[in-house]
């Protein structure tokens, strides 16, 4: 009698839960850390428009000898309704900045948008923006609410910048 043996050529059901799970894992992993890497692409982007605003207001202050003191320069970092376009910085032709640069989520995370504070006296300023990365270590960050602050952080961590 010759009896011959079938073998089966596939996978078992266990082989497959074990490859699907690993697949899981892995994913999982990857996609902690890729929203992690966005986080801190968008931070770095809202540190380099503030830094952008600080120079503008720099240079209008070298011509100027103040800084700007009208309650429209308030400037948005996010347009909780619509990021604004049309705002500028300029003191008569002169124009120190054509367009207020836009938060890039376009979501209110920080005071319901605006990050540009200064005194009425125009000798003082503050642009502050609310940070995705809790784990931001620049020195320029910081976990003490910007004065006046009218809004909260869901980070709890504030990239702030000051007039030198």
């Amino acid at each position: 009698m010759n009896f011959k043996i079938k073998k089966n050529k596939g996978f078992t059901l266990i082989e497959l839960l074990i490859a699907i799970a690993i697949i899981g894992v892995l994913t999982t992993l990857l996609m902690t850390n890729f929203v992690g890497i966005r986080q801190r692409a968008r931070d770095a982007q809202r540190k380099s428009d503030i830094r952008q605003i600080q120079s503008s207001l720099e240079l209008y202050r070298s011509d100027n000898s103040i800084y700007p003191t009208i309650s429209g320069v308030t400037y948005r970092v996010n347009g909780s309704t619509a990021c604004p376009t049309s705002q500028s910085l300029q003191s008569g032709a002169t124009v120190y900045m054509s367009k207020i640069p836009c938060d890039s989520l376009g979501t209110s995370t920080y005071n319901s948008g605006n990050y540009y504070y200064y005194t009425p006296d125009g000798v003082t300023y503050v642009l502050a923006s609310c940070l995705e990365n809790a784990n931001d270590n620049d020195p320029n960050s910081t976990t003490n609410a910007p004065s006046p602050s009218g809004g909260t952080c869901s980070s709890g961590k504030y990239f702030v910048v000051t007039n030198p």
